[in-house]
């Protein structure tokens, strides 16, 4: 079993309602969205999961639970603040809560994605886009991002705090960055591919089949030491800057800003 399992099984985990027979069910329409509703990524998913099992420990050790509680109790346990988390720790030992024991027992997005396609031989249905909407939203952001950024340029050549700012051209590019490991690729190429990492995204074989087949290229020649992909930045005058722009397929978009002179 996996770790998605044993948690069902250890904590006696259910389904939210009636109209599902399992916690595996009700995640598999969320997922394919085959209860009518839209369907729904690994991260949302996993964050759901693991509340469903951390209030299940509430029940089980008679703690308090409401939605605020828990909404900021496991951000505490899951977030990268160590005093949050020690002071949610010590105050759930007052409940003979172990937090260790239940962070332990909960769910990574990359968990939940191999139980869902392996353990559950699910698959989400192909749908037909009938406009490229995506891409259009990304490149009105991307083009509102570089509008800002030419005027902040504009303003600090004014300021005399930039020596030829107000010639400089500013290009945008977008970026995924896998949440697994440092690659970072451009939108456009994760596109083509079909993916955004290799190792943590894709089989690695279907990947290199695929790459083969539509570039008539050994997926290996644009790899580091360690066979992750690769991309270079553009130089520019001015360092990049990176902006957090939200969540693509399990990986983190960013709007990176090269500057340099026009």
């Amino acid at each position: 079993m996996c770790k998605v399992d044993v948690a069902i099984e250890r904590y006696g985990l259910a389904a939210p309602t009636g109209r599902y027979d399992s916690v595996d069910d009700y995640l598999l329409a969320r997922w394919t969205g085959a209860d009518g509703g839209e369907s729904e990524g690994y991260k949302s998913l996993t964050t759901w999961f693991n509340k469903r099992l951390l209030a299940r420990v509430y029940e089980r050790n008679d703690r308090d639970v409401t939605e605020v509680r828990l909404e900021a109790e496991y951000e505490a346990l899951v977030g990268d603040d160590d005093l949050d988390y020690g002071d949610v720790a010590a105050d759930l030992a007052t409940d003979d809560i172990d937090a260790d024991e239940v962070t332990g027992a909960m769910a990574s997005w990359s968990t939940m994605r191999r139980h869902l396609n392996e353990c559950l031989d699910g698959e989400k249905p192909t749908v037909e886009a009938s406009s490229d909407w995506e891409r259009n939203s990304v490149d009105i952001a991307r083009e509102t991002a570089r509008q800002k950024a030419e005027s902040a340029l504009s303003s600090l050549g004014k300021k005399g705090r930039l020596a030829g700012a107000e010639d400089a051209g500013v290009d945008v590019q977008v970026k995924v960055s896998c949440s697994e490991c440092p690659t970072r690729v451009p939108l456009e190429d994760a596109l083509d591919r079909g993916f955004v990492c290799q190792e943590h995204h894709v089989d690695t074989d279907e990947a290199a089949e695929r790459t083969v087949r539509e570039t008539g290229v050994a997926p290996d020649g644009g790899a580091d030491s360690g066979g992750r992909l690769r991309s270079v930045l553009p130089i520019g005058a001015l360092s990049s800057v990176t902006l957090a722009f939200g969540e693509f397929s399990g990986a983190t978009l960013e709007f990176v800003a090269t500057v340099g002179m026009a």
